[in-house]
């Protein structure tokens, strides 16, 4: 299945409700990009008002999943799709709820940056949270921009890349709790950070759930709960 098919309507206004509601979809991918940015940076930089301004900008977010939700039950009820529209529709539909969860996850690392600022001593941990940020971040926009191109491939790519996020989360935790044995008077600050690092962590694996939607959009086919060798099977089928 190409980008073009969906083009394929006798009717053009189906054409162009089901463009809007993936122009909104990705709209909302783009807030949700910035938010997780944002988030990053207001940690790393000791911004207050930046991670007030971030925790400010979820509701938007969450306006924007409300919206879309009412926009794909309006198409359901009067559309009827099938086969391919239908799945595009159910692959947004529920990428719509992961794209929400990270910006609930934005929220909680703008929250602990707060924290963080007001204590006014930067702990332990940042450099890995700028490390698996980074990590995050490339993750979330090669997904968009996977979905946005119909592009497989890339979203395999980005679903590989779970697994390396997930690595370096397990790493810096250990290396942390090490930290805090031998400090305890950094307990408090460290779990934090922790909290940060776990944020970060589920933020990653939103984005490889939005990836595995987006294969099963183009090539109909469920990648989830399976090996990286029987998804690489499925998209060369």
């Amino acid at each position: 299945m190409k980008r073009e098919d969906y083009r394929q309507h006798i009717s053009a206004q189906f054409n162009a409700e089901l463009d809007e509601v993936r122009s909104h979809f990705l709209a909302m991918g783009g807030l949700v990009e910035k938010q997780v940015t944002d988030a990053i940076a207001s940690l790393l930089d000791a911004d207050s008002a930046l991670a007030v301004s971030v925790q400010n900008n979820d509701r938007r977010i969450n306006q924007m999943e409300s919206g879309i939700d009412e926009d794909i039950v309006r198409i359901l009820a009067r559309r009827q799709p099938a086969a391919s529209d239908l799945r595009m529709i159910i692959a947004i539909g529920k990428s719509i709820t992961d794209l929400e969860r990270m910006g609930d996850e934005a929220a909680k690392i703008a929250r602990a940056a707060q924290t963080l600022c007001e204590e006014g001593e930067a702990p332990r941990g940042y450099l890995e949270c700028r490390h698996i940020g980074s990590l995050v971040r490339t993750m979330i926009h090669e997904t968009l921009d996977a979905f946005a191109h119909f592009d497989v491939e890339q979203a395999f790519k980005v679903m590989k890349a779970d697994a390396e996020i997930d690595m370096e989360y397990r790493t810096a935790t250990r290396a942390l709790v090490t930290y805090m044995m031998e400090d305890p008077r950094a307990i408090s600050r460290v779990l934090s950070v922790m909290g940060v690092l776990r944020s970060l962590e589920r933020v990653g694996d939103h984005a490889r759930n939005i990836a595995e939607q987006l294969i099963f959009l183009v090539k109909g086919a469920d990648v989830r709960h399976v090996s990286y060798e029987q998804v690489q099977k499925k998209l060369e089928s």
